[in-house]
């Protein structure tokens, strides 16, 4: 087993390990319930990490992770004048959605 990263929360992590369970990897999320403990735990001791079961899959997990965590967000302009970023596909201002 190897540690590949910690995740900013467990839904990111969860996301970070079907994706890569999905490319082929063994993939697991460790810490998932020390959230509770941050307080009487340093608070970056407490976030889930993802691990991999073969480190020989370490180079294509790495790579997979760091292609996720850099995808561009969408960025359009609704007919009502405003602009929407991020992965939201009606706009927040009057519920159009998107073009």
């Amino acid at each position: 087993m190897r540690r590949l990263l910690q995740a900013p929360n467990l839904a990111i992590a969860a996301m970070w390990v079907d994706t890569l369970r999905e490319a082929g990897i063994t993939a697991s999320v460790e810490r998932q319930f020390l959230s509770g403990a941050a307080g009487q735990l340093p608070p970056d001791q407490c976030l889930p990490e993802i691990w991999i079961a073969h480190e020989e899959q370490e180079g294509a997990a790495r790579a997979l992770l760091d292609q996720l965590q850099s995808l561009p967000q969408r960025r359009w302009q609704c007919t009502c004048g405003e602009v929407v970023e991020g992965g939201f596909e009606s706009c927040w201002n009057c519920g159009r959605p998107m073009p």
